[in-house]
């Protein structure tokens, strides 16, 4: 499959915007190469940040040097990298799992700044670019960050049902896996690889045995508010050891702290953010949930469908809004609420039922924000009003809504 057709120069190039490429939020990387040196595609291990970089490269009308940094022989390639990179200053440079490299970022930026012409260099990275030590400091200006999530409902849609992909999650290959068990099987592998090798090269050293009991007990507490000092307790390790945990899994792209909204200074709101496993697919492989038989019996069903709903629903929101969650200590809560300029726009609760009814701490909420439009997402087809200013929407739906925001 062609991602692209590439003719001409650089700023000549057409796109065409398949599969891949629809993943790609708000700007097209093309885009972005044409306004600077280099570009960085990150996002989790086995997103397929890899394929579509190789088809950029295979395409690109002037050739590329494709270099992946788990190859040892590339690795040797660039035993003097400032001098293999002027080298080839004239090809795209494509450098994959950049993070095990963190020492190329300031050859880099001597390197575009002594021929700073756009489209040079693509990076691709399993890491988040705060992790990624020295990227941000030493090529300022000079990069742009686009994050490659998994598979989106709304891209599948036409192969996989609502709870195919529920159940297997959005890595490429566990979701076209033959059936559910080798998918299950391919993430409990996945986990292992990133925990066993992918941290400790990006800096946290630990004990896995407690860092994976730590994961364990986060998918099954799965959307709950997060008690860092009862994790700890738990878990056996310090309070600042959690932390780190927390900062190392959620800038792997594997867990979100999604905050609290609370900047109502006249209510008493919870301010602890709620942890949720990012991929259902994994969190269900991590609790031991094999088929969709076994899922919508789950103690963990309720939780989990949350954390699909809000992943799916970030996937697809523009970077001009963010999600929060609202909760005052009287109990009235959003599941999620959609923020736009500083500014609530949408609150929204998360049923797993085809018949939603509204909670007065719904309502209450809704006053509190003074939002105009609100939905109740729950898992059938049909949208109707429930209260004013509130409709229930089915999930397919919600998610087209979303798209228009």
């Amino acid at each position: 499959m062609k991602l692209l057709h590439l003719t001409g120069n650089f700023h000549d190039l057409h796109i065409n915007l398949h599969t891949m490429f629809k993943r790609i939020k708000e700007s097209t990387l093309l885009a972005l190469m044409r306004d600077y040196p280099c570009v960085a595609i990150t996002g989790a291990r086995q997103v397929g940040k890899t394929t579509l970089a190789r088809e950029i490269a295979a395409s690109w009308p002037d050739n590329a040097v494709y270099l992946d940094m788990e190859s040892p022989r590339d690795l040797a390639r660039l035993q003097e990298p400032e001098l293999y990179l002027e080298q080839n200053e004239d090809q795209l440079i494509v450098i994959d799992e950049i993070q095990h490299r963190p020492d190329l970022f300031p050859v880099l930026r001597s390197v575009i700044d002594r021929n700073r012409r756009n489209g040079r260099f693509l990076i691709l990275g399993s890491a988040s670019p705060e992790l990624i030590r020295d990227s941000s400091e030493s090529l300022a200006g000079r990069i742009a960050y686009e994050e490659l999530h998994g598979l989106s409902l709304t891209e599948v849609v036409q192969k996989h049902d609502t709870h195919d992909v529920w159940l297997r999650g959005g890595f490429p290959q566990a979701l076209t896996s033959k059936n559910d068990k080798t998918a299950m099987r391919w993430l409990q592998d996945f986990l292992y690889t990133v925990t066993a090798r992918d941290l400790p090269i990006l800096g946290l050293n630990t004990d896995l045995a407690k860092l994976r009991m730590f994961f364990t007990m986060l998918a099954q507490q799965q959307g709950e508010l997060m008690n860092r000092e009862t994790m700890a307790r738990s878990t056996g390790v310090s309070a600042t050891t959690i932390n780190r945990y927390l900062y190392y899994l959620e800038h792997i792209y594997l867990i979100r702290q999604l905050q609290p909204w609370h900047v109502n200074a006249k209510k008493r709101l919870v301010k602890s953010p709620k942890v949720y496993i990012r991929d259902s697919g994994l969190l269900h492989a991590i609790i031991g949930i094999e088929n969709y038989q076994t899922l919508r019996n789950h103690i963990a069903v309720g939780g989990s469908w949350e954390g699909f709903v809000i992943e799916q629903t970030g996937m697809l929101l523009p970077e001009s809004c963010g999600m929060y969650f609202y909760r005052t200590h009287q109990g009235a809560e959003a599941d999620l609420l959609i923020v736009k300029d500083g500014k609530p726009i949408i609150c929204t609760e998360i049923k797993r039922t085809d018949a939603p009814s509204m909670s007065k701490g719904f309502s209450n909420v809704i006053e509190d924000n003074r939002t105009s439009i609100n939905f109740i997402i729950h898992t059938g087809d049909d949208e109707f009003p429930v209260a004013k200013n509130v409709q229930a929407i089915g999930f397919l739906s919600w998610l087209e809504r979303v798209r228009s925001l």
